[in-house]
């Protein structure tokens, strides 16, 4: 199954509200106590379209008043919700509140993560990679590499949501990580091959919007591929968000793994995006995928051209291997490209040009063709190297920006 279209997978939504060292974890307090959300601030639309997207069962109620829902598969049989069918009635906040505690006391695991999805708006976006292990646990490294794929795969979502590109190289690192900053991880659904994060939305829906088509491009890519031999698909899928970035977070996922999903279902509080159906997403890559996968990274990264620039940057590092002659110089950019640094070789002139803005503390500007291969870290054929003059407010805000450049580094 490459998408799911089950009916309970399609469930009614109202329309309203990696580094991975940087991923925070919501509801980290200092007691045992989970968080548990404020019972006034739950819409009842929101609580009924989670629990039917986790899989509990209604089983009756007074309608057009309430609801009563209980656990999936029969577990704890004396375990039910019960929940109004909207705020207007007397006894609503006292079914939500006796609700909200319902679900804190189970130990059904949808519980915690319908009081997570609660308490954490956003899209919800799911991880698993089924690996080799003993009693449900898998190798440490495997658990590594399945959250190294997910903060890659979450930075070219963002990279992509941004504009797009076959390869971006280190471009737009920044505002990537600045984007993972704001992924918060949650308990419900991680650990054992498995992860969880939410997105911020609407704020930071194009993310999530651009890695549901990048990913269903990408899948329907592989099927082309494999059916004819042929790569050139996942140069449409570019305009739909794929890229060289995106390809190699699958490749990451899926390689030493009998097999991953992954999954998203779009926040119930904020609804369903215009121009996508009111299903969720559910697609699976395997280890026969990887001939292909790997050789779209490849044709990707090809076809990406160098890039005509004109740009600002700082002089941070200089080097020749000699007192005469040519040398190469890093520039911390302020301007004109979105990458955060290039190296660029310079001549003798241009050299003693950029010490001579080094010793000032100005910056430099020039122009060149930023190149694919480092990542767009190398600027080739430089040409108009000039010292940009600023005045003592600029330049102090220069040198400011720096200083937190270096420190966010540290």
């Amino acid at each position: 199954m490459r998408r799911d279209t089950r009916p309970e997978a399609t469930a009614p939504v109202p329309a309203r509200t990696a580094r991975t060292t940087r991923v925070r974890r919501a509801g980290a307090e200092t007691s045992d106590d989970p968080a548990l959300p404020d019972p006034a601030r739950v819409d009842p639309d929101v609580l009924l379209t989670l629990l039917v997207r986790h899989g509990w069962c209604r089983r009756g109620g007074a309608e057009g008043r309430y609801s009563r829902w209980s656990p999936p598969d029969d577990r704890e049989p004396d375990t039910s919700v019960l929940v109004p069918a909207d705020r207007s009635f007397e006894d609503s906040a006292d079914l939500l509140d006796e609700a909200v505690g319902a679900l804190a006391r189970s130990g059904v695991p949808s519980a915690r993560a319908i009081l997570a999805a609660l308490l954490v708006p956003g899209d919800e976006i799911h991880w698993r990679r089924e690996t080799p292990g003993v009693g449900g646990a898998v190798p440490w490294a495997a658990e590594e590499e399945l959250r190294a794929a997910a903060t890659a795969m979450l930075s070219a979502a963002a990279k992509a949501g941004r504009t797009r590109a076959a390869y971006f190289g280190a471009r737009l690192d920044t505002f990537a990580a600045e984007f993972l900053d704001r992924v918060l991880v949650v308990a419900p659904g991680t650990g054992a091959g498995r992860l969880t994060a939410y997105t911020p939305a609407p704020e930071d829906r194009a993310s999530a919007k651009t890695l549901v088509r990048a990913l269903e491009a990408t899948r329907d890519a592989v099927d082309f591929q494999r059916a004819t031999g042929r790569v050139d698909a996942f140069d449409d899928g570019v305009m739909l968000g794929v890229s060289r970035e995106l390809i190699a977070s699958v490749v990451q996922l899926v390689r030493g793994s009998e097999g991953a999903r992954i999954t998203l279902a779009w926040s119930p509080a904020v609804g369903v995006p215009q121009g996508f159906g009111n299903r969720r997403l559910l697609l699976e890559f395997s280890p026969g995928d990887l001939p292909a996968l790997e050789a779209a990274e490849e044709r990707l990264e090809r076809i990406e051209p160098a890039v005509d620039v004109e740009v600002t940057g700082a002089v941070v590092r200089l080097k020749r291997q000699q007192p005469g002659g040519s040398g190469v110089v890093r520039l911390r950019l302020l301007a004109g490209a979105e990458v955060d640094e290039v190296r660029v070789r310079l001549d003798e002139a241009d050299y003693r040009t950029a010490v001579e803005a080094h010793l000032a503390g100005v910056p430099v500007r020039l122009r060149g063709r930023l190149e694919r291969k480092g990542g767009f870290r190398r600027l080739s054929e430089p040409a108009g190297l000039a010292p940009v003059e600023l005045d003592d407010a600029e330049r102090e805000r220069m040198l400011k920006a720096l200083r937190v450049a270096d420190t966010a580094e540290g």
